[in-house]
């Protein structure tokens, strides 16, 4: 049986392969796909979204608008350096018109998901961590419906915003610290180590494009990242962050994961955002599942082929 789906996310470019990648996969059932601010503001990051789920051809997919901002201090950085004004590397008008809005708050569908659901619901969040956190403080009878979180964040090395933080955890530490330090729900968290590692290189996204009319309108989104990425890392490539994490939700353990306990750094200085592994033997928090390791051709491959028309 597939396994039921939320996708939490900020489109973004690379969220828009993982949320494309989602809807094709027949191991999922997407019930739902709720939006977040992150990489532009969520007036773009909706219709993005809403435009994503037209091009997968699957409009009957509930998209619902969730938070437009962290839960307690502003965000203080967005990526449109990365992915464009409009989210999509200038190219969202481009994409088909979008699908239906579903009226209910984020948070509110993602409940009714879960309280309709026979069988855990895994959420995929690939995006900050808001709408996750209030949907735990709101609704905590509900975690146990909750299969797990698959997570797309931080980073145990360098960051890739503000000093050492990753982008999505940076946007709303305290979201990031109440998801990733709760004991209610297991979470599988895919961080910067493994995803920079799994960047597609021209091949793949020349590839992408011959697969087909939606290949080829996800490499047109995709071509003004790439040159952010060779500007600042020096590699002709594109990292797929949000895609990888995705595919462990569709295939749980196609990733290698190390249980570690995470605290996320809340304050206001230079550490802000920063995921910290609490090495201690009698560590308080519970163990997150910390994807370090993948076969990174398998990996690319399998996104690839999903994608083709």
């Amino acid at each position: 049986m597939p396994t039921p789906l939320i996708l939490d996310t900020d489109p973004g470019v690379d969220d828009a392969v993982a949320l494309v990648l989602a809807l094709r996969s027949p191991e999922l059932d997407v019930r739902a796909v709720t939006a977040t601010f992150g990489n532009v503001g969520l007036e773009h990051t909706l219709p993005n979204a809403r435009r994503l789920v037209a091009l997968a051809g699957r409009p009957e997919v509930p998209v619902a608008r969730g938070a437009a901002r962290p839960l307690v201090h502003p965000q203080l950085e967005r990526a449109a350096r990365w992915h464009g004004a409009d989210g999509l590397g200038g190219r969202a008008e481009a994409l088909p018109d979008m699908a239906p809005l579903d009226r209910r708050p984020a948070v509110e569908l993602m409940a009714d998901v879960l309280r309709s659901a026979t069988e855990p619901v895994t959420i995929a969040a690939i995006g900050p961590l808001t709408n996750c956190a209030v949907l735990l403080a709101a609704h905590p009878e509900l975690a146990e419906r909750i299969g797990r979180f698959v997570v797309m964040g931080g980073s145990l090395g360098g960051g890739n915003t503000a000093g050492a933080a990753e982008f999505n955890v940076y946007a709303d530490p305290e979201a990031a610290h109440r998801v990733l330090t709760q004991p209610e729900v297991p979470v599988t968290l895919v961080p910067l180590d493994l995803t920079l590692r799994c960047a597609a290189d021209a091949d793949w996204v020349a590839g992408l494009a011959a697969g087909g009319p939606t290949g080829a309108a996800l490499a047109d989104v995709i071509a003004a990242y790439r040159v952010a990425f060779r500007e600042h890392y020096g590699r002709d490539a594109v990292a797929l962050h949000d895609a990888v994490a995705l595919l462990e939700a569709i295939r749980p353990g196609v990733l290698h994961t190390t249980p570690l306990p995470l605290l996320v750094a809340c304050d206001l200085g230079p550490a802000r955002g920063v995921v910290v592994p609490d090495g201690r033997p009698d560590a308080p928090g519970p163990p997150v599942a910390v994807a370090l390791d993948a076969d990174v051709d398998a990996v690319l491959g399998e996104i690839a082929a999903r994608l083709k028309d």
